[in-house]
């Protein structure tokens, strides 16, 4: 059987920073605690005003492939992945093939073209359709390259204002990959739901409470799926489990109802029940209600045993460190997440090839799947190539009234456009918004 998955990674993180406790809690009257202990977050990330999702991905993309030796012939298909696209026909993967075309003496007019949409799962989406199409051996030998980018902004005082983020995440998808091998088995928790949407309108429309309800209840199903094709999973199975992040705080609720269904019925259960009793069981309760009520409980009490913590430092909390500082990537989220756990095993030393990763997806709306990743050998090198942190430290770092500025200049509905608010940061070596076409559509040109 081939072998297919994730051989190359690439993260553009918007150039701007708005730090949480210290900038944005006070203007809004409110705890720094908040946001770094409710949300657990630090810091947002947010596009220059010469930046776009088409410039971060097209930006990530390219110094992908730079780094790889490749030229636009060595590429048979380009996936976009966004909740933040500006054109309801024309898709996002055309512009930034437009953009790519004009530093490669090549063209991509040969390659597949498409934009994926439901919500965030759609850029792992994305990553399942390149993998079949290189399983079906439709691929000719051709690499698929696989962008999930978003700006992520909410209304004005808006309840989810403070996850905001922007960036992107290019990932190469080939047979023999050096990263992590897709395993074939997935699982699925799917229904109609009304948790977050945007009806003809920038800014989402968000019942927050049924959102994390919605969130934990299709994991869940994805997790039951993903076991009647596999075996039942343990705690212990996975060196990282990467989990879509629209904010740690959400992560940490996954990671408890999670390991609660993964360590039922193991040893794990049997150690802790003198500490914290047995797991409730559904039929030893005469309501739905009263079963809920214990196994919340039962919950609460678990998170606080030294097992619990010790697992979840090490296999969940690394996959949050870049989140935290970035804030939601919508469709790049969960591979952000991939990604900061990778970099945290290199950075410690660990060898990981060999080794599996559980990574859960989701896109409100609503949907979670649920699949592994076997790492590969050459995952230290790639992970090693990463500019991550320096991006990071090179951040300028916003006031409240310049994040109002920049929040108008991102915003459909306001008039006030890039031309009328200073960029904050030079472009250099970079593809960047150059206004507007003859019909309305964004140009872009290449800075050196």
């Amino acid at each position: 059987m081939t072998s297919v998955g994730i051989d190359a990674v690439e993260i553009r993180t918007g150039k701007l920073r708005l730090d949480l406790p210290e900038t944005f809690a006070p203007a809004q009257g409110d705890d720094p605690g908040k946001y770094t202990k409710g949300l657990g977050l630090t810091a947002s990330s947010f596009p220059d005003v010469y930046e776009d999702i088409v410039t971060m991905g097209a930006n990530a993309a390219h110094a992908l492939m730079e780094r790889k030796g490749l030229e636009p012939e060595d590429i048979g298909r380009i996936d976009v992945a966004t909740e933040s696209a500006f054109d309801n026909s024309k898709p996002v993967s055309t512009y930034i093939a437009g953009c790519l075309e004009q530093v490669y003496d090549g063209d991509f007019h040969h390659a597949n073209k498409g934009e994926r949409k439901f919500a965030c799962i759609s850029g792992t989406q994305s990553l399942d359709d390149a993998y079949n199409w290189i399983r079906a051996g439709r691929n000719r030998g051709r690499a698929a390259l696989v962008i999930a980018t978003d700006t992520a902004l909410y209304a004005r005082d808006d309840p989810g204002e403070a996850t905001q983020g922007a960036g992107a995440v290019a990932l190469l998808v080939t047979e023999d990959p050096d990263v992590v091998e897709l395993s074939t088995e997935q699982g699925y928790g799917s229904a109609d739901e009304t948790d977050f949407l945007k009806p003809q309108q920038q800014f989402p429309s968000v019942d927050g409470k049924r959102s994390v309800q919605v969130y934990l209840s299709r994991m869940r199903e994805a997790i039951e799926d993903f076991e009647s094709v596999t075996e039942p999973i343990h705690p212990d199975d996975f060196a990282f489990i990467p989990f879509h992040t629209p904010f740690p705080g959400m992560v940490r609720k996954a990671a408890a109802l999670g390991y609660r269904h993964a360590s039922r019925d193991t040893e794990i259960e049997e150690r802790l029940a003198d500490e914290i009793g047995r797991q409730p069981r559904y039929e030893a309760f005469d309501s739905e209600e009263a079963f809920r009520e214990a196994a919340a409980d039962y919950t609460d009490d678990l998170t606080d045993t030294d097992l619990y913590r010790e697992w979840y430092a090490e296999t969940v909390e690394p996959t949050l460190t870049i989140s935290r500082e970035v804030g939601n990537w919508y469709t790049g989220s969960v591979h952000v997440a991939r990604i900061s756990a990778l970099k945290a095993a290199a950075e410690d030393g660990v060898d990981l090839a060999g080794e599996k990763l559980l990574v859960g997806s989701y896109g409100s709306g609503a949907q979670a799947e649920i699949h592994a990743e076997t790492v590969q050998s050459g995952w230290e090198d790639e992970i090693a190539a990463l500019d991550v942190d320096e991006q990071l430290d090179a951040r300028y770092e916003l006031t409240f009234d310049e994040y109002e500025d920049v929040h108008d200049v991102h915003n459909h509905d306001e008039d006030a456009g890039a031309s009328d608010t200073d960029q904050f940061t030079a472009p250099e070596q970079e593809f960047v918004f150059d206004g507007w076409g003859r019909m309305g559509e964004r140009k872009y040109i290449y800075v050196e």
